[in-house]
């Protein structure tokens, strides 16, 4: 797989003096671009449109300095249509305007090509199984959180503190109504994903709930509902969060790669028992996958943070 994310590098690289078709990218790659854009922001560390950005303007930069095109040149090559719209983009990546950059003789911010590389690593085996779970309904309570990488997620946290005695008791009773062997069972949270985006901050909507029948009703209750899918499913023991973060880490940095698999839209959920920081606890994690027909073979180099929108 990681020769195919090279490929599809490679293909990107002679796209940055146009509009860049993601979904073109992807198909370089050969996985949905959905897949495409979670996984490049997990190995990455920063989603496919600020990556091509930096890359732009990182090439952009070079040529503002060498003093010969005129800036109008220079932001027409790269894709965009008016000065002005390339003196923004140029500040947000480097921090001063391509004008006072050609003036001055500025610093500027440089983003390397990126590839992608195999090492050794995987020497800790992960437990997990695939199932198929027909439609399903989460009813809980809703709340829009950050991502924290490292650490306690304080407004997750929070979140499940302002949930009141009388929303916990109905998701007790509903709790007790699973069905025998019926998965996940118990109280358990969800992360829906706002953006493609895994940096520092991004914004999903966190649920605290029970998973329950389609169609089940309780009016004081946020409810989510899931069509029916394939699940890749990960149990997890360790200290509490940082197990967590370094599994869903793991679970885009290596497992992925070497499995026929990829992501696919839905919520991740996640069972476990919150206990102090730093105490180990059993948890099982709950990813949306699909098969790809393709088996992977290699892991990355980077190995970025994994997100938490868990308390």
């Amino acid at each position: 797989m990681l020769e195919r994310l090279n490929e599809a590098l490679d293909h990107l690289e002679t796209c940055l003096g146009r509009e860049v078709d993601i979904a073109e990218v992807a198909r370089v790659a050969a996985v949905s671009e959905y897949h495409f854009r979670r996984l490049f922001s997990a190995l990455a560390g920063m989603p496919v449109p600020v990556y091509v950005r930096r890359r732009r303007m990182t090439l952009a930069g070079a040529e503002v300095l060498a003093g010969e095109p005129t800036l109008l040149d220079i932001a027409v090559r790269y894709g965009y249509g008016s000065g002005e719209a390339f003196a923004r983009a140029f500040r947000s990546v480097h921090g001063v305007g391509p004008g006072e950059a050609r003036r001055t003789g500025a610093v500027l911010t440089a983003q390397p090509r990126m590839s992608f590389r195999v090492v050794v690593e995987g020497g800790t085996a992960m437990r997990y199984r695939i199932v198929e779970k027909d439609p399903f309904r989460v009813v809980g309570s809703k709340a829009r959180v950050p991502l924290v990488h490292d650490g306690v997620n304080a407004v997750a946290a929070a979140h499940v503190e302002s949930l009141d005695e009388r929303a916990v008791t109905r998701m007790k009773e509903l709790a007790g109504r699973q069905v025998a062997g019926q998965e996940p069972a118990g109280i358990l949270s969800a992360a829906v994903y706002l953006t493609d985006s895994r940096e520092e901050g991004a914004e999903a909507d966190h649920w605290i709930g029970v998973v329950t029948a389609p169609g089940t009703v309780a009016e004081e209750l946020d409810v989510l509902d899931v069509p029916a899918g394939t699940w890749a499913v990960f149990d997890n023991h360790g200290p509490y969060p940082n197990a967590l973060q370094e599994l869903w880490r793991d679970v885009f940095t290596q497992w992925f790669p070497s499995n026929p698999y990829m992501s696919r839209p839905g919520p991740e959920l996640l069972r476990t028992r919150p206990v102090e920081t730093g105490t180990a606890t059993g948890s099982q994690l709950w990813i949306p996958v699909e098969r790809n027909g393709r088996s992977g073979s290699a892991l990355p180099t980077r190995r970025p943070p994994g997100g938490n929108t868990r308390a």
